[in-house]
């Protein structure tokens, strides 16, 4: 496990060791999508991660798709994650924050009435989304104007600003899970025309737009980026998902982000390929692999050169002391799915560390 443990240099981060925290939606803000106490000592007490990368947040006011998942658009949510940071800080750990926009996953019951947006009229099948009425389907998107667009850009570059002045040690844009970025990269959920559709370099234009404003506020080596090419949660798919990451891992090198951080596979294994070895052979910075992998299996990763880090979501979820566990190969804490997304502390800040 002694790769697990060796320093990592991620952009202008150093990593102290290579077990990181994967974003987690826990649905825990309060009233107005603010982060308060209950989060910052939930991420306070996952401190020893080598890097912790916070759940996803709200870039742009109204797209909300989980109820009670954080903002970081408003002077008042900015003040709570400035606590977040603060205890973070304090317990020694780092943290960045993984700003998003719920595109088609939204619901009118949890924005105003607002009809969600999306590259293309199609909606999420299969699934129902929560709300204050209860389980609901998900409705058919109002399709993007191609003169909307430069303002979902302003939007990620405003909740990045925002971030900074939250005290984060830097931003993941989320491109990954069916969410609006991502809904525009693959070509199952992008059927327009025009610069943002049709080819793979037009579909990624909206992406790598908000990579290059949130690369100018914090510059790249502060800035990292998901993707998911397999994952099939959401209604998901893509023709090419092989081809679509090689094609970013390539396109992705001149902004010298801080990091890349890859889903390997699909939920609902829908999908299958191997997408991190293309990643691996033509994307040139630091490598981040996640979804399912053991302690063992990450090592394993890092010490053939197929990633660099291995970010765990599940795990550290329920050992907020994981990588001390991993160490001494301590047994884990099973986690409590029930509690996976409801209120309170129950099986958010209430796991026991090892004795």
């Amino acid at each position: 496990m002694s790769a697990l443990f060796k320093p990592l240099q991620a952009g202008a981060l150093t990593l102290p060791n290579r077990i990181l925290m994967a974003p987690l939606t826990r649905c825990r803000a309060e009233d107005g999508h603010v982060p308060g106490d209950l989060i910052a000592t939930h991420y306070a007490q996952r401190a020893s991660a080598g890097l912790i990368i916070a759940e996803a947040t709200m870039a742009i006011a109204g797209n909300s798709a989980f109820w009670h998942e954080p903002g970081i658009y408003s002077d008042a949510q900015i003040a709570g994650w400035k606590k977040v940071t603060d205890a973070v800080h304090q317990a020694g750990g780092r943290i960045m924050l993984q700003i998003w926009h719920g595109g088609r996953a939204c619901h009118p019951l949890l924005n105003g009435g607002a009809q969600p947006v999306a590259p293309s009229a199609i909606a999420i099948t299969g699934d129902e989304v929560h709300t204050p009425e209860g389980k609901k389907p998900y409705v058919v998107p109002r399709a993007l104007h191609d003169d909307e667009l430069p303002a979902i850009v302003a939007g990620f570059r405003h909740a990045a600003e925002n971030a900074r002045l939250a005290g984060f040690d830097g931003i993941e844009v989320h491109g990954a899970n069916g969410y609006l970025l991502d809904e525009f990269l693959r070509d199952g959920s992008n059927t327009r025309s025009g610069p943002y559709g049709g080819p793979l370099a037009n579909r990624a234009r909206l992406l790598l737009e908000v990579l290059e404003a949130c690369c100018e506020v914090w510059g790249g080596d502060r800035v990292g980026l998901r993707l998911s090419p397999l994952n099939s949660y959401n209604s998901m798919r893509d023709s090419d998902p092989v081809g679509l990451i090689t094609w970013l891992a390539q396109h992705l090198n001149p902004f010298r982000l801080a990091y890349l951080h890859v889903m390997r596979g699909d939920f609902f294994g829908q999908q299958k390929g191997d997408v991190l070895t293309p990643a691996r052979e033509h994307y040139q910075g630091v490598l981040i692999g996640n979804m399912g992998y053991t302690s063992q299996e990450a090592a394993t990763a890092i010490e053939t050169g197929l990633l660099d880090a291995v970010a765990f979501g599940v795990p550290f979820l329920a050992n907020p002391d994981l990588p001390a566990r991993i160490k001494v190969g301590a047994g884990l804490n099973p986690p409590n799915p029930a509690t996976f997304y409801s209120p309170g502390a129950e099986g958010y800040t209430d796991y026991p560390f090892m004795q």
